[in-house]
């Protein structure tokens, strides 16, 4: 089980805070063009904004309520969208994620325990997952198949934990770094 701790050190090493505002400018300019778009494009070919990857969590019967009202282009939209932007998508906030934990823990804790920056990675697995499932749901549609579309919304809660919880270490990261830059500015001022 070396492979983690060998990647998040490298991930650390090669992290820095140049890269990690690059991260920033891609990841806000998806926020404001990018995901729009593909929303006012996945409405007006479905009629609806339900999607299963915006949820926390479903139940298979509302993944196969929203395949339905999808209907058989919206069926088709949704797969080529799974892959083709849903495959960027997650490598864009993986990205943005992954730099802002790095360059925010580096200085906190060692290198050697510094495993919170693959969080983001894992969400991008499970945001993968999420997508073979509920494609494979729209895919087989109107049959249904149990173990995928329950697997789905397992997938989908398991994505969206992992990036919650990377956002709330990020948040956590700013407020420890505020302390620190603080606690030296205090210092700095008291030995002059």
């Amino acid at each position: 089980m070396k492979f983690l701790p060998d990647l998040s050190r490298k991930l650390s090493s090669r992290l820095t805070p140049s890269i990690w505002f690059l991260s920033v400018v891609i990841f806000a300019l998806f926020l404001v063009f990018i995901l729009p778009e593909v929303s006012d494009r996945s409405y007006e070919v479905t009629q609806t904004r339900d999607s299963p990857d915006g949820s926390f969590f479903y139940t298979p019967e509302t993944l196969y309520r929203i395949a339905e009202q999808y209907g058989e282009s919206g069926r088709s939209y949704y797969i080529k969208e799974r892959f083709s932007f849903d495959v960027i998508w997650p490598l864009v906030y993986w990205f943005f994620l992954t730099t802002s934990i790095t360059v925010l823990y580096r200085s906190i804790i060692s290198e050697k325990s510094l495993l919170l920056n693959l969080l983001p990675s894992f969400g991008v697995l499970f945001d993968y997952l999420e997508n073979l499932s509920t494609s494979a749901v729209m895919v087989f549609y109107p049959s249904k198949v149990p173990v995928i579309s329950w697997a789905a919304p397992f997938f989908t809660s398991i994505k969206w934990a992992c990036i919650y919880a990377s956002f709330v270490l990020i948040m956590i990261g700013v407020l420890l770094q505020s302390i620190l830059t603080c606690r030296k500015i205090v210092y700095k001022v008291k030995n002059r």
